[in-house]
């Protein structure tokens, strides 16, 4: 029999239809009947049938006409709210918002096994571009340490966590008969979090990452419950994870309690056919059931940095992405103000020979004027007067380069602990015994993560003084605020306050968390981490970079319209068309805001890197050189010194 899902003020209501083709108003006194059933007062609803109410669908939020008829509107198993005239929205009740979660029909399987998922593939996983199945070899292993643990408990063996209580409740042994009931209350009562929950793209990730972990095999899950995890995760019912209440150590317990209470069927979920509604009907609708959990299992879902972890592996990509198109912002900020490529001689950087700031100086060389690209706006002032440039441009390699470095290593960090068991204790099917060790504790990836938001924060602080430089007319040479009719027009002077702002406030946000530890659970846990602030503190600082470069952009393809009719280079001209496709020039004073977030979203789906990137790609193809010895740890790929080599500033 057709079933709909009816919210109520604070409760959701399971509704039979025999016939669907009742109508929409016939549902909502249905659901009115037992919602008022339910109350000791009525609800304070008098009359049912005298009840105005409206019904809107949880997913998108339309409004459904009370005369349509059931089948013509609905699908078996559907959500929907009724909100009664005079009622505000339910607080209970969070919608599914258009667009919140952007899914694709899912064709396509990552198989984990628990080494060899990279950062590229979880974010991936938390886009909803792949489902999940696991390896022949990880079930293998997965069934291993289960049979260990059952073991275990069918010997009456005492062993943390499986048969004893935890933390300060190590020593206390807990009976057979109530070790199912000690699982649960563990998921319960660690699930303490505070705060708004991470999107559904997040709790995917975060989901993703957990069975990722699961699937090595040292963790003692069964594969029943495993495989459950996989189905919720493929039918993207996604539990309410609140964002605060992890300190790092022993892993982000909070979050990933959160995370196992709503497999339980317990809390509230998410998924696009229902919005936010209550656990056990997301399930049902989806045809899952909740799972059940066995011993060790519940400490098995909460112990590990999977929260610290997925978060960071979507700031470490966002950063990358990021940092290199940063580089060309910096680069079409440099032909705008009329800078030197001089700054930029492979001779230079082979003499301070860091990774990054050789590959920095060698995208600036691809881009600039030269033989391979030239520009009539670097011709123009090939004989000024001027010898060299400010230190937002001229050291852009350096302090580049650094940020690129740093996002290496914590890319190396990020993607060593995507695939490291992290909980406690670890099962050692092989030695047929489990070991209690540290390997919950957050502090690699925590540390990174601070090293990664100070870093990537440097990109947005030059650029912030390259964007003055850009709106000041005795340092640009150009109109003040790059808008004609000043006075009358502002231009972008406000723009440029929105980014020293935005600067402003990742100075505070890079003061590293993990410097912080405070003892918990009775002084069992004695140093933590603070990860959890560290991974989304990472990610508000890279969203504000984002945010001052997409301004630079915009700021410098502003300055193009004043050297018209010159041109700049050829890969710069088409960075400059890209933005021109979803930002018109600016004329005179318009709505700001939609224009910086548009050439944000350019960044985030990194179309500006994919427009420059073959230009990029083809200077490094033409242009090694072969006569000089490339360094293991450092490499040029400029082109051999020639006379006609062009250099401005000569």
């Amino acid at each position: 029999m057709p079933r709909f899902t009816v919210h109520i003020r604070d409760e959701w209501l399971a509704v039979p239809c025999r016939d669907t083709s009742n109508t929409i108003q016939w549902l909502g006194q249905e659901a009115l009947k037992r919602y008022v059933k339910n109350k000791p007062d009525n609800g304070g609803i008098k009359a049912v049938k005298d009840t105005r109410f409206v019904v809107r669908r949880c997913q998108g939020l339309g409004l459904l006409d009370a005369e349509d008829a059931i089948e013509d509107v609905l699908e078996d198993n559907d959500f929907v709210e009724l909100a009664i005239e005079g009622d505000t929205m339910s607080p209970d009740f969070i919608p599914c918002e258009p667009g919140v979660s952007h899914l694709y029909p899912l064709t396509y399987f990552i198989s984990l096994d628990g080494n060899s998922l990279s950062s590229t593939d979880l974010v991936n996983l938390g886009r909803g571009l792949y489902k999940i199945k696991l390896t022949p070899e990880a079930e293998r292993k997965v069934v291993q340490s289960r049979e260990l643990l059952d073991t275990i408990v069918k010997e009456n063996k005492v062993v943390y966590g499986i048969t004893t209580g935890f933390g300060k409740f190590a020593r206390t042994v807990i009976p057979v008969s109530k070790l199912k009931e000690l699982q649960e209350n563990l998921v319960r009562s660690h699930s303490a979090g505070v705060g708004n929950p991470l999107s559904p793209e997040r709790t995917r990730m975060l989901l993703a990452l957990r069975i990722n972990v699961l699937a090595k095999g040292h963790s003692g899950i069964s594969l029943e419950t495993l495989h459950a995890m996989i189905q919720a995760f493929n039918a993207s019912c996604l539990s309410f994870v609140p964002e605060k209440g992890t300190v790092g150590a022993s892993g982000d317990l909070a979050p990933l309690s959160h995370l196992a209470l709503g497999l339980m069927g317990e809390g509230k979920m998410w998924s696009p056919k229902s919005g936010w509604a209550d656990a056990k009907y997301v399930l049902e609708a989806h045809g899952l059931k909740p799972i059940t959990l066995k011993p060790k299992e519940g400490l098995a879902l909460i112990n590990g940095t999977q929260m610290i972890t997925s978060l960071g592996a979507e700031a470490v990509e966002r950063a990358q992405a990021i940092a290199r198109q940063a580089d060309i912002i910096a680069a079409l900020t440099l032909e705008v103000l009329k800078g030197t490529t001089k700054a930029f001689d492979s001779d230079i950087h082979s003499l301070r020979p860091h990774p990054g700031q050789i590959e920095v100086a060698q995208r600036f060389r691809s881009l600039l004027d030269s033989d391979h690209h030239p520009s009539q706006i670097a011709e123009s002032h090939r004989f000024c007067d001027r010898v060299q440039d400010a230190y937002t441009m001229r050291c852009c390699p350096q302090v580049h380069g650094v940020a690129n470095d740093t996002i290496k290593f914590v890319l190396n960090i990020i993607n060593t602990e995507i695939n490291s068991a992290t909980d406690n204790p670890m099962v050692f099917a092989e030695r047929g015994e489990t070991i209690s060790g540290g390997n919950f504790h957050g502090e690699y990836p925590a540390k990174a993560l601070d090293f990664l938001a100070i870093a990537v924060h440097e990109l947005a602080s030059i650029s912030e003084r390259r964007i003055e430089r850009l709106c000041n007319p005795s340092l640009s040479e150009l109109p003040a605020f790059l808008v004609n009719e000043g006075g009358l027009n502002s231009g972008f002077m406000i723009a440029h306050c929105t980014a020293a702002s935005l600067v402003s406030e990742n100075k505070v946000l890079c003061h590293p968390s993990s410097v912080d530890s405070l003892s918990t659970s009775a002084a069992t846990e004695d140093h933590v981490s603070m990860g959890g602030w560290a991974a989304r503190k990472a990610l508000r600082v890279i969203e504000h970079v984002e945010q001052v470069l997409a301004i630079e952009l915009l700021t410098a393809c502003q300055g193009i319209e004043f050297l018209r009719p010159l041109h700049t280079t050829t890969p710069l001209e088409k960075v400059y068309e890209l933005v021109r496709s979803v930002v018109k020039p600016w004329f005179k004073d318009r709505f700001m805001s939609p224009d910086i977030e548009a050439v944000q979203r350019l960044l985030l789906d990194q179309k500006v890197w994919n427009v420059a990137r073959p230009y990029i790609d083809k200077y490094q193809t033409e242009y090694i050189p072969e006569s000089r010895p490339i360094s293991p740890t450092a490499f040029s790929l400029d082109p051999p010194a020639s006379p006609r080599k062009r250099v401005r500033h000569e």
